[in-house]
């Protein structure tokens, strides 16, 4: 049977979603509640107003804008963990915190395989954010190179790192466009046994450098095969808000990867009391 794999990040310690619907979700991230607006919740809330309206920071949109509604108590930023690693929270003007909880079953995929190698191994996270999948990786046993065209994520990663003991691992923190940066990976002659790619719809590199998703994928994923060692271990490529299934990007996989172990699904993240799961996202996967 060709099936579409469920990815399911439970509930835990640092991060609970504990309410969905009508276009907004409810998360808990350590001490303090957020609320926040989500496209995919396309039903009807669980909890009442007066339960939704004792959040700590409440995300608005006016027209194109939004903005963070903040209460007295919440700090300008805190820690919580997340699948063994630290996390600092920070509501940015963009609705993100810093953290995609739902990634933490592809955390511990990417662990498994490093860990199981049982031997020296690369990685190369592109579109890293704040690195998590960095982390993972670098706590497995991996020497990573994370890769992210923002300045601010690359300080928060690194801040991350240092909050989960990790500041002394071999992680590279490269300051640079994914497709650039590739260019320059493949003339030096250097090569990763892991690839971690989540790329967005539509963004700008450190130099105003334009990417779509739709004109640059297919010309990255073949210059990251290009950077691949003769035999590598695995490839795992996310999607978020592109309209693409999960399947179009595992059949970019198959087309890299003759053999293997291909996976394509959804990530999602289990409400605490209804256990009803929300959408937050697609992956295709490849391993050895």
């Amino acid at each position: 049977m060709d099936q579409l794999s469920i990815m399911v990040a439970e509930p835990c310690e640092g991060f609970e979603l504990l309410d969905s619907g009508d276009g907004e979700k409810l998360e808990r991230y350590g001490d303090y509640v957020l609320r926040r607006p989500d496209p995919q919740a396309l039903w009807q809330k669980n909890l009442p107003e007066k339960e939704w309206s004792k959040a700590s920071a409440s995300f608005r949109r006016d027209g194109a804008k939004g903005d963070w509604i903040i209460k007295p108590e919440l700090p300008e930023r805190w820690a919580v963990k997340v699948a063994g690693l630290y996390f600092w929270i920070h509501p940015s003007t963009f609705k993100h915190t810093g953290l995609f909880p739902e990634q933490s079953p592809n955390w511990d995929w990417t662990r498994a395989i490093i860990k199981k190698a049982k031997k020296p191994v690369s990685v190369l996270n592109l579109f890293g954010y704040t690195g998590g999948a960095s982390l993972a990786a670098a706590e497995a046993g991996a020497e990573v190179c994370h890769v992210d065209g923002s300045k601010v994520a690359i300080r928060w990663g690194r801040e991350n790192a240092e909050k989960s003991g990790l500041a002394d691992k071999p992680i590279r923190w490269i300051l640079d466009d994914a497709r650039k940066f590739i260019q320059r990976e493949i003339k030096r002659g250097r090569k990763y046994d892991g690839i971690i790619l989540d790329p967005p719809a539509f963004g700008h590199g450190p130099n105003k450098e334009l990417w779509k998703i739709e004109d640059d994928l297919l010309p990255l994923l073949k210059m990251c095969h290009e950077v691949m060692t003769p035999d590598p271990l695995f490839f795992l490529i996310n999607g978020y808000a592109s309209g693409y299934s999960a399947i179009a990007y595992e059949n970019n996989l198959r087309a890299l990867f003759k053999e293997g172990n291909f996976e394509r699904g959804e990530l999602t993240i289990r409400e605490s009391k209804s256990g009803r799961l929300l959408p937050c996202g697609i992956f295709a996967r490849w391993s050895k």
